[in-house]
């Protein structure tokens, strides 16, 4: 069986697992994978900002905590799954946190948001 370049199909010569033709190839492969991982993280990263601005403006600059409807998050387009990271508190209640804001469901249709400081 003849083996082929992983971009350009041709085929290999040289050692035996060899998988690019030339360099050309092996550039062209690892720049493609260079941008997907940095595309995916520009939309995450774009999905945080927008969490935390929405959070941010329902919480407003002197409260400590809010609560609000899932509904209302969810009509300002909230993505419930992207978050910087979580806390498990003694009561067993999961906090979600993007940076320094935290939300927590509080019941099946309350969420509680905190400013931690």
């Amino acid at each position: 069986m003849e083996r082929k370049c992983k971009i350009c199909s041709s085929p290999l010569k040289g050692r035996a697992d060899k998988i690019f033709c030339s360099t050309d190839c092996k550039n062209h492969y690892h720049k493609h994978l260079r941008y997907e991982a940095k595309k995916a993280a520009i939309e995450i990263n774009s999905y945080l900002k927008r969490n935390y601005s929405i959070l941010s403006e329902l919480l407003g600059e002197n409260k400590a905590q809010v609560k609000v409807y899932r509904n209302v998050l969810e009509k300002k387009r909230f993505r419930f799954k992207y978050h910087t990271h979580f806390h498990i508190n003694s009561h067993n209640k999961m906090f979600h946190y993007l940076y320094d804001i935290a939300w927590m469901e509080f019941s099946d249709d309350e969420i509680l948001i905190v400013r931690k400081r």
